[in-house]
This record gives C-alpha cells, sequence and structure tokens, in this order.
C-alpha cells in the first residue's frame, strides 16, 4: 500500500495535477506491482514552500521541481526501487515535466504500520497477495 504525497508549485493547474498523481500511479503499477485500486495520494500545491538545492548532485533543477514522497511497505529490492523511480520519471517526462525537476523519496514501513480503518491493522493479520512475498 502506498502513500503519496505530491508537492509542486500552486501554478500548477488542477488537470496536470491530476496527470500527474495518474502517472505516479501508473508507475506503482508497473514497476512494482501495487494494485489498481490501491490508491492513496495526497497533492500539496505550495505559492514559494518548495526550496531545494537548484544544482545538488549534478542535477540541474528549477522551479518546475515536483517532489514526491511515496510510503510503503518493507521489501522492495533495490533493482526494483530504481525501476520505479526509472518509471516515475519516464511517465512525467510524458507529460513534459523535465526528469530532472522529479524528486522521489521512499519511506518504507513495516506492516504493523498501517491502518486502513476501524482501527486495525489489517497487514498484520492477513498481507494482501502482492506483499505476501515481501519482509
Amino acid at each position: 500500500m502506498p502513500f503519496v504525497r505530491i508537492s509542486l508549485k500552486k501554478s500548477v493547474s488542477p488537470e496536470t495535477q491530476r496527470d500527474i498523481a495518474n502517472a505516479v500511479q501508473a508507475a506503482l503499477i508497473g514497476a512494482i506491482g501495487v494494485p489498481e485500486q490501491d490508491r492513496f495520494q495526497i497533492i500539496e500545491t505550495l505559492p514559494d514552500g518548495i526550496i531545494y538545492d537548484p544544482t545538488y548532485l549534478g542535477v540541474a533543477r528549477d522551479d518546475g521541481i515536483v517532489m514526491i514522497e511515496i510510503h510503503l511497505s518493507i521489501g522492495r529490492s533495490v533493482v526494483q526501487k530504481q525501476a520505479l523511480y526509472r518509471a516515475i520519471a519516464d511517465n512525467l517526462a510524458k507529460l513534459l515535466i523535465r526528469r530532472e525537476n522529479v524528486f522521489i523519496h521512499l519511506v518504507e514501513m513495516t506492516r504493523e504500520n498501517w491502518s486502513f480503518g476501524n482501527g486495525i491493522a489489517q497487514y498484520v493479520e492477513s498481507p494482501p497477495p502482492h506483499l505476501a512475498g515481501l519482509q
């Protein structure tokens, strides 16, 4: 179950915001096998609240930066994570977002740290099939 927060400039249109969210979801489905209906996202638009280094690690960023924070269950391999990063950057590039402006970070969570309602940690008792092979 990923929980995704997408932070970007307030000037991005609502349609483009939705397209970005759809592109991230498609990457999660294609790269790491997240079920299609497993979608929990927040789009956060900020007028001036994004602070970033425009050249950190030799990557030339500008005010078109899109910051993507993904909380997901622990256990994906480095190869799977790299495939996810590429898929997100590829999908956003199709929306004319510069690959250099796609900033992603993952937060891995153990199963007991998720509750999907009713005050229950559902993944503790019965992990879903797509997580069965993970830690």
